[in-house]
């Protein structure tokens, strides 16, 4: 049974309008662009509910997203997102259906991330971090230095929604932040940008809201288990 609180619904309406707002106020309206902030900003909400729906959309997502990014050479937007985020939020939905919070309920069960593997987490996001930049240099990427750190932040977010980390939301927030700054530079140039950076702006609202919910279903899932929280 799939239930929205008052305030999830609330959201999810705003960021609809919010995005379509700013599309319809472009002098120059994108549609695969405006396609992809729908289904990202809806893909969000189901997300932050836990639900493997959520991972399913973010694959729609990413490739919209990978084309409007190929069109303004941010190809390490396109790269990161087409070759690394929707591959692994399609593992991620495999893997948010295996594991539910009970039987019945396609809530996600939440799991721990230790120590240990953050650590592991960190040298792995380091080294793809340091391969992607040559790559992008080679490409001749927009932004070289903001498009890096994008996928540095986007592997971290990735990567903590797979593992079901309630820090994905944190990941994901720190990732709009600098899709943000780097869609307000295209913005600059070509105005129909404009619509990338209310998306961003959209999504980081609906990121904290995914941290909040998680911590909330981390709680709730931890009174009432008859285990102990799945440690990664």
């Amino acid at each position: 049974r799939r239930t929205f609180r008052p305030a999830e619904l609330c959201l999810w309406l705003f960021s609809l309008v919010a995005v379509t707002v700013a599309f319809l106020l472009s002098a120059e309206r994108d549609g695969i662009t405006f396609a992809a902030t729908l289904i990202g900003v809806t893909a969000l909400i189901f997300v932050a509910k836990g639900d493997p729906i959520g991972q399913v959309l973010t694959v729609v997502f990413a490739v919209l997203y990978s084309i409007a990014s190929y069109r303004y050479a941010y190809y390490g937007e396109m790269i990161t997102y087409l070759g690394m985020s929707a591959p692994i939020a399609a593992l991620a939905a495999i893997a948010w259906y295996r594991h539910p919070y009970e039987e019945g309920n396609r809530e996600v069960k939440v799991a721990k991330l230790t120590g240990r593997g953050f650590l592991l987490l960190s040298l792995l996001a380091a080294l793809v971090t340091a391969a992607f930049y040559f790559i992008l240099r080679a490409l001749g990427t927009a932004n070289l230095e903001v498009s890096t750190l994008s996928v540095t932040t986007s592997f971290f977010a990735a990567s903590l929604t797979f593992l079901r980390s309630p820090f994905y939301g944190l990941a994901y927030g720190a990732n709009d932040l600098v899709l943000i700054v780097l869609w307000t530079l295209a913005a600059l140039e070509n105005p129909s940008e404009w619509t990338m950076v209310v998306c961003f702006v959209i999504f980081f609202l609906n990121d904290l809201y995914g941290f909040f919910n998680w911590g909330r279903m981390k709680k709730k899932q931890s009174a009432t288990a008859t285990e102990n929280t799945e440690k990664i």
